[in-house]
């Protein structure tokens, strides 16, 4: 465990240096990142601004969904990059490589590359999640701290999940489906507001099958201080991120077996 960890922190130290060969590119890319997201975050911001609350909900709220599912996603995008284009070492018999060498599948993939410049995102999420902490006037304790914390990783894990379910189905598909972007970076855009607002089938959906409401919305009740409109246990938002870390332990057990039943491309 010691080696495979001082091994993972060593794939990370390589990546980082790559992209500081070209320190302008990484500060453009940094700076897109967070421009992009800051322009998504302009256009809830000018939601609100028109309709002024949408089923109770008002922005600062919405601002510390928002906040964390980024900071989230951030994490997991920079981090699991390996398992996001996982299909393309599939099609090229990269994979095949990868499985001749002495050390844990998941290690090598995960460890392939480290997209720093994803900090643009992490770093505009967290902006928006400090502000909406501030409008909100809401005292932070210590252990509300450890539940933004805490939530953020769970999401993180359940994100990283995603990707290793995406990635599983290129042993069978070759190319990565689309759908499974509808619930990775779509999951983003939905978890940036209560799952309240929507339908009933599609918020089960998101609390049972992709439980991106376990690491979001739950947590977010118990940090706001606020009665669940669905009646969930008020113990539940101090238990759900762990939800996150269990899917990403499924996810990895689907891939596993995906490797059992993979076929070389013979090349």
């Amino acid at each position: 465990m010691k080696n495979a960890i001082k091994l993972y922190l060593r794939y990370i130290s390589v990546s980082i240096q790559s992209q500081m060969q070209y320190k302008a590119s990484f500060i453009m890319m940094a700076i897109a990142h967070f421009a992009i997201t800051f322009i998504d975050f302009i256009g809830v911001w000018v939601l609100f601004d028109r309709f002024g609350a949408i089923k109770g909900w008002n922005l600062p709220e919405i601002a510390l969904f928002y906040g964390m599912i980024h900071m989230a996603f951030a994490i997991a995008e920079a981090g699991a990059r390996g398992f996001d284009t996982f299909d393309s070492k599939v099609r090229t018999g990269e994979f095949d490589r990868i499985l001749l060498r002495p050390r844990s599948l998941v290690l090598q993939i995960i460890g392939q590359e480290f997209q720093l410049m994803r900090i643009g995102r992490f770093t505009q999420g967290f902006i928006v999640l400090c502000w909406a902490m501030w409008s909100l006037n809401n005292s932070l304790s210590f252990i509300k701290v450890m539940l933004i914390i805490i939530s953020i990783l769970g999401g993180t894990f359940l994100f990283i999940g995603l990707f290793v379910l995406q990635a599983t189905l290129s042993f069978w598909s070759v190319q990565s489906l689309e759908v499974v972007n509808m619930v990775t970076y779509g999951g983003v855009e939905i978890a940036q507001f209560p799952v309240t607002i929507y339908d009933s089938w599609f918020r089960k959906f998101f609390i049972f099958v992709v439980p991106l409401a376990c690491v979001n919305y739950f947590p977010a009740m118990g940090i706001l201080n606020k009665t669940d409109p669905l009646n969930s246990p008020a113990w539940l938002p101090w238990v759900s991120p762990i939800i996150g870390i269990v899917f990403f332990i499924l996810a990895l057990q689907v891939f596993k077996f995906g490797v059992r039943h993979y076929k070389s491309t013979g090349s």
